[in-house]
């Protein structure tokens, strides 16, 4: 996500931390790189302009100008100013009293709507403890229908539909009578995808807009398409009056135009990116979260709360008395690795720790490995799992073909994790032994954070060659 982007401003701001301090000349240099940076993008042209007309603004300021360090003062700046764009903060569905709450979901076709309404409602289930009702109103698309209730079935949310109708303003307004009659509280209404362009279906869209009058109209958009999404967004913005944009398959778009550009030409806010096609993949939008992302500065305050959403105190608490005495066993750490998946895979975890996501770069995180050892774990006896050490040269054998793998990968993973179960003994001791395995671990130390989850860890060697010695 952004990474063409982040290695423009990164070189950027390492161009500037060189100098004494910031003067007109230096930043007029930098944001002629940011400028090209941000087009190549794809962001909007007059987004650019502006943007970059106000960083050198704000960097020209007295207090900046002070400063002694310019690539540190700039990249906070370019940061205040990406969360401005972007900004500000409005992930909150506003509910009425009392309901139904009626949220429309409209986009191009092939925008991802179907399920982005079937993420949405199971957010507001899980987050705002909602009941919602969701409308199979996409009438054109075949098998939209049994698309939304396959979804709804797999998150135990209902979802109106009437088999071949093709009113879709009629099947709206009998989808909003059944949610009043049932006590639903927010009904999601998926609409057609359509384009911009096909007149007979935004004046359907706007028919049914009219006949439900929504309370939030949210449009869908693909954050891969850049400005096609930005254009189709003012389009549908002056038929409908819309709430707000989520945005789709951004964990795909290495650009970040539309992200970048939405809001400022739009005047609507992003409320919801999509991060991935599980149906838990959908976020809240911050704007400063996302700045600090672009900018290489990974997101803490993310992350934090995708761990809190896994583990809960006590669990904590266990585990780390369990690390204290050595106990820890293959079965705490299959539950360990469950958690990291459903947190996004150790890669995506990774992206946000500040400082790693360049370094991700020169290593070979596979996320795939984790299904493999638990193949391996699986395929041991209780007894094994609880205590690794019974594991023996035949056991080792046996696992193996249980698992339909080499000797050696269990082999490897048993010896790693014993190293890594030490490791976090003496961590948890707060002993001086941990931080020596800390710094002289390598390659190792990695694959032990990850749990085991990457059977190596590849790191491009940064010392330069020795010139070979001529033969006399």
């Amino acid at each position: 996500m952004f990474d063409a982007l982040t290695d423009k401003f990164n070189s950027v701001f390492k161009s500037l931390s060189g100098r004494g301090r910031i003067t007109e000349a230096n930043v007029t240099d930098a944001m002629r790189e940011v400028r090209k940076a941000l087009l190549e993008a794809d962001v909007n042209y007059q987004v650019t302009k502006q943007f970059c007309k106000d960083v050198k603004t704000a960097a020209m300021g007295a207090e900046v100008v002070k400063s002694l360090h310019p690539g540190q003062v700039l990249i906070k700046v370019v940061s205040d100013e990406l969360t401005k764009l972007m900004g500000p903060v409005d992930a909150k569905i506003y509910y009425v009293s009392p309901g139904p709450t009626v949220v429309m979901m409209a986009g191009l076709q092939g925008s991802g709507k179907t399920t982005t309404a079937a993420k949405l409602a199971k957010l507001i289930v899980e987050k705002d403890g909602k009941k919602p009702l969701m409308v199979a109103d996409d009438l054109q698309r075949p098998a939209a229908i049994e698309q939304l209730c396959t979804l709804g079935e797999q998150l135990g949310v209902e979802v109106y539909r009437e088999d071949g109708v093709k009113d879709a303003v009629k099947v709206a307004k009998n989808g909003l009578k059944y949610a009043r009659k049932n006590g639903f509280d927010v009904v999601i209404l998926d609409t057609a995808g359509r384009l911009h362009v096909d007149e007979e279906m935004m004046n359907e869209i706007a028919m049914v807009s009219k006949a439900v009058n929504p309370h939030q109209i949210y449009l869908v958009c693909d954050a891969m398409t850049g400005q096609d999404a930005v254009n189709s967004a003012k389009e549908f913005n002056e038929r409908l009056e819309l709430d707000g944009v989520i945005l789709t398959k951004l964990d795909g778009d290495a650009r970040g135009g539309a992200a970048l550009s939405i809001k400022a030409v739009t005047g609507k806010p992003i409320k919801f990116v999509g991060m991935g096609e599980k149906l838990d993949n959908l976020e809240p939008f911050h704007p400063d979260r996302m700045a600090s992302r672009i900018l290489g500065m990974g997101d803490v305050v993310t992350l934090v709360e995708k761990a809190q959403e896994q583990f809960d105190e006590e669990q904590a608490q266990k585990m780390q008395t369990k690390m204290a005495k050595g106990t820890f066993g293959f079965d705490d750490f299959l539950k360990q690795m469950q958690s990291v998946r459903k947190m996004g895979g150790m890669s995506s975890m990774m992206k946000l720790i500040p400082g790693m996501g360049g370094a991700m770069k020169d290593m070979d995180v596979d996320d795939g490995e984790i299904s493999k050892i638990e193949g391996i774990v699986h395929s041991m006896t209780a007894a094994e799992r609880s205590d690794p050490d019974l594991i023996s040269s035949s056991r080792r054998r046996r696992i193996a073909r249980g698992a339909g793998r080499d000797v050696q990968d269990v082999a490897g993973l048993i010896k790693t994790f014993k190293r890594s179960r030490e490791m976090m003994k003496m961590m948890a001791g707060g002993g001086m032994g941990a931080l020596k395995n800390m710094l002289s671990g390598g390659g190792d130390m990695m694959s032990a954070m990850a749990g085991g989850g990457m059977r190596k860890v590849k790191q491009r060697s940064k010392r330069k060659r020795q010139p070979r010695k001529k033969r006399r």
